[in-house]
């Protein structure tokens, strides 16, 4: 189906303009590279109230949706900055997508936690790269083509060595693993990257033979993400949380609603969130709060923080969390807190300082204009 879609859009749109969000949301990988260089700055006009509400507007989002706020640093110059772990086991590339990459690093950086643990020695590309996923939902697949191709260049040397890549979310996932090798038929680097390239949970299952994961003994609900069930499935999910002793149950609750951007335009809203409340808005609602709400899809995470007051956990944050006496450290109730509130308070941080320096300067302009007014 998305193919269809994709392939139906991009005919449709060729040579004409499309709508202003299909920009938003196709391009999202450059807006958030863009803000990156001053991930404050940007936060203040997609959260302050009366400019957030402009911004929505301005791109088609429905007022009734937040707009992700960017992270205060990203993964990547977290990792540049990181002391290095030197390790003997298993070379392991980390993708920096998107989504963990600019707005959610503490996934990334759990991640990173969680493969050093198992002995890996973990590899990040410093250079910015997008799988082209949201290009692909819009039909921008020209776009989406050369991104594909830059990627199978910059990670020729990984490719040839047959350096295994771990994708964290899963919508990416897919697309190395299904989209690259339709769009790229006849490319043996296209075939040998989607064979090595793996959820973290697959990682762990089937290229780490002796690995045991730590043991959390606590409750948690599980959404599986879209491309996660149709693509890859939830088998390795679901035989690593046994092993940690979790008592988890997979929601049968099909799409979460949000489905990449579909739920953040505007005409789409009312839809969206029916799809959500179908299942598993109401399942995240009636969840006890010291339940560990599992999903690994930003769309799908997203979709629980708008609409409940829950946040959902990648599975590399469940695995950190019984790592190195974690459990000991964060809450019974909104066991989340644990890594959503040290980054909510780096935006604010962010923000804040942003504002105050944004507020010296033009007062510093103020008082030269109101100097030369009088001289």
């Amino acid at each position: 189906m998305a193919t269809y879609k994709a392939e139906f859009l991009a005919h449709y749109w060729e040579g004409r303009i499309r709508p202003i969000y299909a920009y938003a949301f196709g391009w999202i990988d450059k807006w958030a590279r863009l803000a990156s260089a001053a991930p404050g700055f940007a936060n203040l006009f997609t959260q302050l109230p009366g400019l957030r509400n402009l911004a929505k507007l301005a791109v088609g989002v429905p007022q009734e949706r937040q707009i992700p706020a960017f992270a205060a640093e990203t993964f990547q110059s977290w990792f540049r900055r990181r002391e290095t772990h030197a390790g003997n086991g298993q070379r392991v590339l980390l993708w920096a997508d998107t989504f963990n990459n600019y707005f959610m690093p503490e996934t990334a950086q759990a991640a990173v936690d969680v493969l050093e643990q198992a002995g890996c020695q973990v590899e990040v590309l410093n250079q910015h790269l997008c799988c082209g996923r949201p290009l692909y939902d819009y039909g921008f697949l020209g776009m989406a083509k050369s991104y594909l191709r830059r990627n199978l260049n910059v990670l020729s040397a990984h490719i040839a060595a047959n350096t295994p890549m771990v994708v964290l979310e899963p919508s990416c996932c897919s697309v190395f693993r299904d989209e690259l090798h339709n769009l790229f038929p006849e490319s043996r680097a296209a075939k040998q990257l989607a064979e090595n390239t793996f959820l973290l949970s697959e990682f762990l299952e089937r290229k780490i033979t002796d690995y045991q994961p730590p043991k959390l003994r606590r409750k948690a609900i599980v959404q599986g993400h879209c491309h996660h069930k149709a693509v890859m499935r939830l088998k390795e999910e679901n035989a690593l949380m046994e092993k940690m002793h979790l008592d988890h149950r997979i929601l049968e609750s099909g799409c979460c609603g949000m489905a990449g951007a579909f739920g953040y335009e505007k005409d789409r809203y009312e839809v969206s969130l029916a799809c959500g409340e179908r299942s598993l808005l109401p399942e995240v609602r009636k969840a006890p709060l010291s339940t560990i709400i599992v999903a690994d899809g930003f769309s799908c995470k997203e979709q629980i923080a708008q609409e409940t007051n829950r946040h959902a956990l990648h599975l590399a944050e469940v695995l950190q969390l019984g790592l190195n006496n974690h459990e000991k450290h964060f809450p019974t109730m909104y066991p989340e807190s644990y890594f959503v509130q040290p980054r909510k308070a780096a935006q604010k941080k962010s923000m804040a300082r942003t504002a105050l320096i944004g507020g010296l300067t033009l007062t510093a302009f103020a008082l030269v204009w109101l100097k030369r007014r009088r001289g």
